[in-house]
């Protein structure tokens, strides 16, 4: 008889395992110098739906991943992710005073510290990459994969165009190209790494592509709803920013009742997608249903 998938154990496990990885591949408090480092681990360390790492270990498992590999990949990506929201918090840029529940890092450090802090996590990103063990094609195609997604074309290329976009009206494709680039691309990343460090073939890969797409969309509608619809306090962060800044989002652009469908259209894709990889899915399908559902 086949086991049942059991999601909350899965999920439990490997958010501990993230926990873990991150404490060993992030640089201790006391080396030189000590303040950036202390200032690093809060970035990094300090809560978070750790979606990213989650989804790499979800799509690692549809192969024979390696866990020290996936451990890599898992800790790199959110180092990324961490940086992101260190410089996308400060006054520069969308100028927020909580994250995650607490002081962001220029408030509970300085300016500086926090702009040196999200240039040390995104280098360190690719020095725990550079120094996985695995052959050296899987390293290179890993690195190849998170620089591009967290580059020009990708992450910070989408903050750019949010950035210009204050004020000013976009139309659907163009939300659209937004987001998939601000918040789609490292989420699709994320998938990727997994499915790099499993060494799944070109077919199981583009189903992949398939599922990440609509996943890191969908993720990014439902942000745009939770930011209209819940407070600070159950967020963790600011509400109500993106209207406060007349930024473009889909429930300002389309409407919550359409925001909040095209979500769940966007879910089933993705779980649609994953049908050839039978029980092996079951973490990305239940990550998939995590992410339209959340809270926050």
């Amino acid at each position: 008889m086949t086991a049942v998938f059991q999601f909350q154990e899965w999920l439990t496990l490997h958010s501990a395992r993230v926990e873990a990885a991150l404490e060993n591949l992030l640089d201790p408090v006391s080396t030189n110098p000590g303040r950036l480092h202390q200032a690093m681990r809060y970035a990094a360390q300090g809560g978070g739906k750790r979606i990213r790492p989650l989804l790499v270990y979800a799509a690692g498992a549809l192969g024979d991943a390696k866990p020290e590999i996936l451990d890599a990949a898992a800790t790199a990506i959110e180092c990324i992710h961490a940086y992101s929201l260190v410089h996308d918090d400060l006054p520069c840029m969308d100028d927020d005073d909580l994250r995650r529940g607490r002081p962001t890092v220029h408030k509970a450090f300085d300016e500086a510290t926090a702009l040196l802090v999200g240039d040390a996590l995104q280098t360190r990103a690719f020095e725990i990459l550079a120094n996985a063990n695995c052959a050296s094609d899987l390293k290179l195609h890993m690195i190849s994969a998170l620089a591009a997604a967290s580059g020009s074309r990708g992450m910070a290329g989408g903050q750019a165009i949010d950035l210009e976009s204050v004020g000013k009206k976009l139309d659907l494709a163009g939300l659209k190209q937004m987001h998939a680039m601000k918040t789609g691309a490292l989420l699709s990343c994320a998938v990727e790494l997994g499915g790099i460090a499993a060494q799944l073939d070109p077919g199981q890969m583009q189903c992949l592509e398939q599922y990440s797409r609509a996943l890191g969309l969908a993720f990014q509608i439902v942000d745009d709803v939770l930011d209209a619809t819940s407070d600070s306090q159950t967020l963790g962060k600011t509400a109500g920013k993106d209207a406060a800044n007349d930024k473009p989002t889909y429930v300002t652009l389309m409407g919550l009742d359409y925001a909040q469908s095209q979500a769940k259209q966007l879910q089933e894709e993705a779980i649609t997608s994953l049908a050839g990889f039978g029980s092996k899915g079951q973490a990305l399908e239940n990550l998939a249903l995590l992410v339209v559902s959340r809270a926050k």
